[in-house]
């Protein structure tokens, strides 16, 4: 069995739709034993609670060198035998001694079509302030495996969203959360699961 940890940091929507796919039997080679916050409010802990998931907080502000930090999310996913990191809303950024004890085993969801509005400082409603500003048609969510450069490891899959004209940044987030990460996420942890349990 693959043990999944997922990386939050907020309010747990893709944890949520990861646990509904698991509990719909989405992934049967995988199952997800640990959920890991950067913050100790973050609403994703009820969510892992209520499902009995394990949870713990590895919070960036209790570390002054980011080395550390890193440290303590590997000796944390080390601990629990993680084979699958899923970044679901995580906004710390995952320095070079974590993506390399768990190559091409950490996977990310966006909320745009790579390469258009992404990298550092893309994140949460600023990725779709900024497309509706630029007046793009259509946009989406991304999955990609997680390397040294913000959004900028090999792409898994991807889902296209039209934007409609009355669109606000919080409309657009959420009609892409419900059409596209929602059901991303859950589809490529299928895959890495079914991938990583052959190896």
């Amino acid at each position: 069995m693959i043990n999944i940890a997922v990386l939050v940091s907020g309010g747990g929507t893709n944890l949520q739709a990861l646990i509904d796919a698991q509990n719909a039997g989405a992934f049967p080679k995988g199952k997800i034993t640990l959920v890991l916050a950067s913050n100790a409010k973050a609403y994703a802990l009820e969510r892992a609670k209520n499902h009995g998931i394990e949870s713990v907080v590895v919070s960036r502000k209790s570390f002054a060198d980011p080395a550390d930090y890193d440290q303590a999310i590997i000796d944390t996913l080390k601990s629990h035998n993680i084979d699958l990191v899923v970044l679901a809303g995580f906004l710390s950024i995952l320095g070079k001694p974590v993506i390399d004890a768990y190559p091409e085993r950490i996977v990310n969801i966006h909320p745009s079509l790579i390469p258009s509005f992404c990298g550092a400082g893309f994140y949460g409603l600023k990725v779709h302030e900024a497309a509706l500003s630029y007046g793009v048609k259509v946009t989406g969510a991304t999955v990609h495996l997680v390397n040294e450069i913000p959004d900028g490891g090999r792409i898994l899959l991807q889902k296209a969203v039209d934007i409609l004209p009355q669109d606000t940044p919080e409309t657009l987030q959420r009609r892409v959360m419900e059409e596209a990460e929602w059901k991303l996420l859950p589809q490529a942890v299928a895959m890495l699961t079914e991938q990583l349990s052959e190896e």
